[in-house]
């Protein structure tokens, strides 16, 4: 955002990484300036299988020694417990011939009317895809921008007492934008104006891997750090050159946090979507805590980073009132009933600055991943809108 302060190359060498690197590093591996072609958007949601039930009875079977006796009521796993559950779920999950993932992107925007402040979800937009198993099986993409709407239900009562306006002007960073409460349909995109009838087999992402590569990942959650989340691997094949050198020695964990999830967003085999999981929930600065809900309204399990500090300096202007620093942290939530990804959202956990008005627990930006997975029929995208 713009009007975070910048940290400038010289800054000193302890100093932690900003918000904004944190969050420049995450565009350059999401969308890479050398990728050619649209971002494949590899959803979360079914790779990372996620937190299982919270009832789960463990029992522990050696060589001719007897299982203990299952007992007689549910075992309660703590925070960490469930997603560790989780893990197991990710290596049950089944293989097909088409992927696809329905991927839900949106921003929160803070709206001073006069009758009251009140948060809008803007810049919203849905992507769905479907690419075949290998190549010569084909691919599609589609895109639909859809309405901006309140976020809560006491944002949505200060909406209708400003009177139900259907479009909003808000600050966003460097200008104002407007975004419309109308809902568009959806529409092809990418690669032959959507559609490429020899595509598929190229799961290839911000990383650079082709498909051999992923298929042949080690399942070790140790190697798996070694690999991709170790402060020197980050260093050297992720973070952006002005960050390169500090970030060797030690790598923001809500940038951890983020990769493991883009490592995961392509078809890997299930037992190394379990390695990332396990990899990620022993990271220092990553923590699992317990409940939380998606932007979509959806319950789950989920693991967060240590909380960071963003400040609104009005430098490349904006309002008065939105000036000040907050504090938020970065978090994966997943489904504790079926085991899929729910989203990647960041959370306020210290109001100021332009959400000083909000609560702990306000959803600032997210990526919610709305279905994906393996089929064995071509997938087509819904319908019907994602928020209840």
């Amino acid at each position: 955002m713009d009007e975070v302060r910048m940290v400038r190359d010289s800054y000193p060498e302890p100093a932690p990484p900003t918000a904004r690197e944190i969050a420049r590093a995450k565009a350059l591996l999401n969308d890479p300036p050398r990728r050619p072609r649209p971002r494949l958007l590899w959803g979360l949601g079914g790779v990372v299988a996620a937190a299982a039930a919270a009832a789960v009875a463990l029992t522990l079977v050696g060589g001719n020694t007897t299982a203990p006796s299952r007992p007689s009521g549910p075992v309660h796993l703590d925070d960490k417990g469930l997603v560790l559950a989780a893990a197991e779920k990710a290596e049950q999950q089944p293989a097909g011939k088409y992927w696809h993932t329905d991927v839900v992107q949106g921003q929160a925007f803070i709206v001073r009317a006069e009758t009251g402040t009140y948060a809008i979800t803007g810049a919203l937009d849905e992507t769905f895809g479907w690419w075949g198993a290998k190549s010569g099986m084909g691919e599609a993409h589609y895109g639909r921008d859809l309405p901006a709407h309140p976020v809560t239900a006491r944002d949505e009562a200060l909406w209708r007492k400003a009177g139900s306006p259907s479009t909003f002007r808000v600050w966003a960073g460097d200008h104002y934008d407007t975004y419309t409460t109308k809902a568009q349909k959806w529409q092809m995109n990418g690669v032959n104006k959507g559609t490429d009838p020899h595509g598929g087999g190229e799961f290839v992402g911000a990383l650079g891997m082709s498909v051999e590569d992923l298929q042949n990942l080690p399942n070790d959650s140790a190697k798996l750090t070694e690999m991709f989340l170790s402060d020197s691997a980050v260093s050297k094949r992720m973070a952006p050159a002005g960050v390169r050198a500090r970030w060797s020695k030690q790598v923001p964990p809500a940038f951890k946090l983020h990769l493991a999830g883009a490592l995961a967003e392509n078809p890997i085999p299930p037992k190394v979507r379990a390695g990332l999981m396990r990899a990620a929930t022993a990271q220092p600065g990553i923590h699992a805590i317990g409940r939380d809900t998606d932007p979509l309204g959806r319950p789950g399990v989920a693991l967060a980073a240590d909380d960071t500090a963003t400040t609104w300096t009005g430098e490349y202007g904006g309002e008065k009132a939105a000036r000040g620093t907050y504090r938020s942290r970065t978090v994966i939530v997943f489904d504790q009933r079926t085991g899929a990804m729910l989203s990647e959202q960041e959370e306020l956990t210290k109001p100021g600055g332009p959400y000083a008005e909000m609560k702990p627990g306000f959803i600032i930006n997210y990526t919610a991943y709305r279905s994906a997975g393996w089929t064995d029929t071509k997938p087509s995208p819904q319908a019907e809108l994602p928020f209840r």
